[in-house]
């Protein structure tokens, strides 16, 4: 509507100024007049300068309407009944109106951001984000508790907490997880994403203290760790106890002196031969107890290289051939990418290779269907995993919490100690070891690398 009102008015004025012109034109050439035309003439200019000022009045209006979207000020406003007429009423009104709508939306955002920001300083995990150039852009109240860094602006001033912190802080790829010792009170977990945010690009920081946390769970493990060496010591001592006592008893009832020195009866011979016997063996498994306990707190760092896990792959392949050969089991492996390759230990990765293969090959032995799947898989940025999968009866659900506890069997003459060293040498290594298992259907070990 407004745009027909536009063109009648652009062609009212059109046709006026060529009337003009014809008229002035014709005075002059056929009435010979001069005072005439030059009116008209002057009429003529009048009206193409009104025609200019018309039309160009809607582009300033447009003009400054951009402008004031461009420059996010809302606060401008457009007469309803302003000096372009009537025909432009409905123009001046759209704007007002969209101008309003920006301004709400200006608003519910503002609200958004204020809210996040509450949000963001009322939770108990730290959040830090700085830019490519190290600068800080937000930080809540968590973080500044926990790092206790005054005067927080730049992420080099983490180093004033801790040069090693900064360091590892700096090489951290996003989704990496970081765990960190500060100093005895403060050991942080700390998670990096990437974003990009006004052309800029920006890291954000989440830190947890887990002291506490770590604290009541080194409790707990010491206390179930008393709890296995009191069980082991006590199953060994309380029969050593008994037999010296019964050997003592049997000295004295079945023993006698001569002349040539002491005597002892054929029954008491025995008994007292079997009871040195037992006392050996209980001593020897205390013995082989304290050597499995000893091997469990003190795995060597890992020497890492970086070598193609096809090579880990043959590796544990050619060591477990014929073990794997004499229990009539198949292994079967997959890697992807076939070029895949991996840093870490292979000396320790390889014992951990080895224990997972053995006890899937133990679990398939009154399987009819004796098969393993050993695979690797590459995540980019994430690492790579391996997976050691078979189809045996699997593990319920009471043990699968407590496969990877020292000392915790499953199998009568498991030492309990095979699966737990091999989840600390996967920490060792900054990663993990996981277990999922559907009984009677397939068991999973899953080793995540980062």
């Amino acid at each position: 509507m407004v745009y027909k009102r536009f063109s009648f008015g652009v062609g009212l004025r059109i046709i006026g100024i060529i009337l003009n012109i014809y008229l002035a034109l014709w005075l002059y050439y056929s009435q010979e007049l001069w005072l005439a035309p030059a009116i008209l003439g002057l009429i003529a200019v009048i009206q193409i300068g009104e025609m200019i000022y018309y039309v160009n009045a809607i582009n300033h209006k447009l003009a400054r309407f951009l402008d004031s979207i461009r420059y996010a000020d809302f606060s401008s406003s457009f007469t309803s009944d302003s000096k372009m007429g009537n025909s432009f009423r409905e123009v001046n009104t759209s704007f007002n109106e969209v101008m309003e709508v920006f301004k709400q939306t200006r608003a519910e955002k503002e609200e958004q951001m204020l809210f996040l920001q509450v949000i963001i300083q009322h939770i108990n995990t730290g959040i830090i984000s700085f830019n490519s150039a190290g600068k800080i852009g937000v930080i809540n109240n968590a973080a500044k508790h926990l790092l206790q860094i005054p005067q927080f602006r730049d992420i080099t001033d983490l180093g004033k907490l801790s040069p090693k912190l900064l360091e590892d802080v700096m090489e951290m790829k996003p989704g990496q997880r970081l765990s960190k010792k500060v100093n005895p009170s403060l050991h942080l977990i700390i998670q990096s994403t990437s974003l990009k945010m006004g052309g800029q690009s920006w890291t954000l920081l989440s830190l947890q203290n887990i002291n506490a946390e770590l604290q009541s769970n080194e409790l707990e493990a010491w206390q179930n760790l008393t709890k296995v060496l009191r069980h082991e010591i006590m199953n060994s001592i309380t029969p050593i106890s008994s037999l010296v006592e019964s050997l003592r008893t049997i000295l004295d009832e079945d023993s006698y002196v001569q002349q040539e020195g002491f005597l002892i009866k054929r029954d008491g011979f025995m008994d007292m031969q079997e009871g040195l016997d037992t006392i050996a063996n209980r001593s020897r498994g205390l013995v082989n107890f304290v050597n499995a306990y000893r091997d469990y707190t003190n795995i060597p760092a890992p020497k890492k290289v970086t070598m193609p896990v096809c090579q880990l792959f043959e590796n544990v392949l050619n060591l477990m051939k014929e073990d794997l050969k004499s229990a009539e089991v198949k292994i079967e492996t997959k890697i992807h990418p076939s070029d895949l390759t991996i840093h870490c230990d292979p000396d320790q990765i390889t014992m951990i290779l080895i224990n997972l293969v053995k006890n899937a090959s133990e679990s398939l032995q009154n399987q009819a269907d004796r098969m393993i799947w050993l695979s690797s898989i590459g995540q980019g940025d994430l690492g790579l995993m391996i997976q050691v999968e078979d189809s045996g009866p699997g593990i319920i659900p009471e043990a699968l919490e407590r496969i990877f506890v020292p000392f915790y069997s499953t199998k009568k003459t498991g030492s309990g100690i095979g699966l737990a060293i091999s989840r600390q040498i996967m920490n060792l290594h900054k990663g993990s070891l996981e277990v999922t298992s559907i009984p009677n259907e397939r068991t999973v070990f899953t080793m995540n690398f980062r």
